[in-house]
């Protein structure tokens, strides 16, 4: 049952699913007051407890103080609601690259009540337009370094009302910032309710009519007390790193949400480069990293050339599935787990992950505290131990998508249905096997692209690779291995044969690449997960 709404613009609780199509929401030991405001908790809370001079946030050439983020924050929705008239229910979307000031704007516009749309910084106009129009925005506050597509999507959009500059740099030279310097640095945060709506996450890598996923304020609180407490054990003495975009729930969470709700510091980076989190973490000694495993490839390589991350204690990899050859390279070359999760946009976090000391290549480990888990077939009936199904998970956050039909695929009996095929041993550990729909189905033998993609990746032929399903006449599909060389390897039939004959030797033969085509780089999106869907659109026919 939800509680009374603090917004004055119903549109998001007006567009909740029906309550049947909802998730079964295990809330147990997760008990918040009826009123409550993430963007509070998430800074002036802090202040009140004593970590005011704490470093919140690293970036852009300095260090903002817990003191400092807060004021800032508060200025920033004064001008809000004072010049710009955000009302507790308006939709505000923040469009920047990972820099202190989207931090600051996102605490402020949920001070404010207003319910956050954060995007990334290379959507074009056309882009913005959809998910503008899907929420339908009428405020937007934008780093002006990238300021002319979204100027553009106002012009098309029939929702988009105001266009508001800050400056994403350490100046604070822009509309909203110098209105801001004027204002108080106490703001009393707008009382909203723990399941009035906070944030509007759009989901990654999706084709057509994008996916808003419909976040409560306590959900915000939740992954962190959950995931960040019980997984990494977050404590004030933390210093996150990472690459994920703010803009996708995997980096607001591990970037801004699980430090600042322990008193922590983040490092942000806008160019999150592997090279680049190298040097921070060997600047600020970092010690939670939040990063693609391709990346954790080339900190390995700059590892052999003198680099030192060991301030790193926890080292989490998300967005692919984590092949085990870089998690074995990993344990040796620093003596510490990786720690392996899953998580999804429409679960706001990660809800499957490894643990200190109990972690093993090849596993995602077992649910989050609060989290249940099981394998089913397309009935939803729970399959075997070792048998691979699809993935069901339910617990204290799960599925709302913003007035979609899709809700009722995602949702079923109560469970939400990930998209992902995994397998369960005798032991309850989960192992990824595929995306359900980038299972390989070969001459009747399901192959599961990651496993064929781990035996590639053992081999020193091999910088980075991808496997996807081709069509083929005689047995449905293929295996097809894109192959990124290491330096120096050369691109020849006997290349290509030899590591046919790895693959063979390493898993089950018939397993291996019938086709392999050698490539410079593959697809990516700004978070490091590889689009195989672009590969198989670049096939010939």
């Amino acid at each position: 049952m939800l509680g009374p709404s603090a917004h004055i613009d119903t549109f998001t609780r007006d567009n909740l699913p029906p309550a049947d199509q909802w998730p079964d929401l295990l809330l147990d030991g997760f008990d918040y007051p009826q009123t409550l405001n993430a963007g509070y908790e998430l800074s002036d809370a802090l202040v009140a407890k004593g970590f005011g001079d704490n470093t919140a946030l690293i970036g852009n050439g300095r260090r903002r103080t817990y003191k400092e983020l807060a004021d800032w924050s508060n200025r920033i929705a004064h001008a809000l609601v004072e010049n710009y008239g955000v009302k507790p229910g308006n939709r505000v979307l923040i469009r920047s690259a990972n820099n202190p000031a989207m931090v600051a704007c996102w605490l402020a516009a949920t001070k404010a009540g207003a319910v956050v749309v954060n995007t990334m910084p290379m959507l074009r106009a056309g882009e913005l337009t959809k998910i503008v129009d899907k929420a339908e925005v009428e405020f937007a506050l934008c780093d002006t370094r990238i300021k002319d597509e979204l100027v553009a999507c106002a012009k098309e959009s029939r929702f988009l009302k105001k266009v508001i500059g800050f400056d994403g740099t350490a100046n604070h030279d822009a509309e909203l910032d110098r209105i801001a310097l004027d204002k108080p640095v106490k703001f009393d945060a707008v009382p909203t309710s723990r399941d009035d709506v906070a944030l509007l996450g759009f989901t990654s890598g999706t084709t057509g009519e994008p996916k808003a996923t419909m976040h409560f304020h306590r959900d915000l609180l939740i992954i962190a007390d959950a995931y960040a407490k019980e997984v990494l054990s977050v404590t004030p003495q933390d210093v996150f790193v990472g690459s994920p975009p703010l803009a996708f729930t995997f980096g607001l969470g591990g970037l801004a949400i699980f430090p600042l709700r322990f008193g922590a510091a983040a490092t942000l980076l806008e160019q999150a480069t592997p090279p680049k989190m190298i040097e921070i973490i060997e600047t600020y000694k970092a010690t939670v990293s939040f990063t693609a495993p391709t990346a954790y490839r080339v900190m390995l390589a700059a590892m052999d050339e003198g680099a030192d991350l060991s301030s790193l204690r926890a080292a989490v990899s998300a967005g692919e599935t984590l092949p085990a050859p870089v998690y074995e390279a990993w344990m040796k070359k620093t003596g510490k787990p990786m720690l392996d999760g899953i998580g999804s946009t429409e679960m706001l976090h990660i809800f499957i992950s490894n643990r200190f000391g109990d972690s093993a290549p090849g596993s995602t480990g077992k649910p989050v505290g609060g989290y249940e888990a099981r394998i089913v077939d397309e009935e939803m009936n729970e399959v075997a131990r070792g048998e691979i199904g699809r993935l069901a998970v339910r617990g204290p956050t799960g599925c709302r998508y913003l007035a979609d039909n899709r809700q009722k695929t995602y949702v079923r009996n109560g469970w939400n249905l990930t998209g992902d095929s995994f397998w369960q041993d005798e032991e309850g550990y989960f192992h990824f096997a595929a995306r359900s729909d980038d299972m390989i189905v070969s001459a009747g033998y399901n192959i599961a692209g990651p496993e064929v993609e781990a035996a590639l990746l053992a081999h020193e032929f091999v910088a980075e690779c991808a496997v996807i399903g081709a069509p083929d006449e005689a047995r449905g599909e293929i295996v097809e291995a894109h192959i990124v060389l290491a330096e120096g390897v050369e691109a020849n039939d006997l290349t290509a044969k030899a590591l046919q004959d790895h693959v063979k030797q390493t898993i089950a033969p018939y397993k291996y690449p019938r086709s392999v085509r050698f490539i410079e780089a593959l697809p990516k999106t700004a978070t490091g997960k590889i689009q195989r869907f672009v590969l198989k659109q670049k096939r010939p026919l």
